[in-house]
């Protein structure tokens, strides 16, 4: 599902117009990068949880030609999803 697909069935199941619809979604992304970039995790209860984990510098190899170059620390978005979402992916 991409994010326009969602959008249309958030439309037809609320009985919202496109626009409305598409307002919903974007600021629901939009709370959720501000939260994460503020360093807050989202808990969404049912679904699972993003947070964001730090990668410590290393030193690592450019495959191309073989040599090697140091790669920054960075921040990273990691989900982990809850009980109910791996249930419902599990059923038989």
């Amino acid at each position: 599902m991409i994010k326009s697909e969602l959008i249309s069935k958030i439309a037809e199941k609320n009985n919202l117009s496109m626009h409305d619809a598409e307002c919903v979604v974007t600021t629901i992304f939009d709370e959720i990068k501000n939260a994460l970039a503020a360093g807050n995790r989202v808990e969404l209860r049912g679904f699972g949880v993003l947070s964001v984990r730090t990668r410590k510098a290393r030193t690592s190899r450019n495959p191309k030609t073989g040599a090697t170059v140091q790669v920054a620390e960075k921040k990273v978005p990691f989900f982990k999803a809850g009980k109910t979402l791996t249930e419902t992916l599990n059923k038989k």
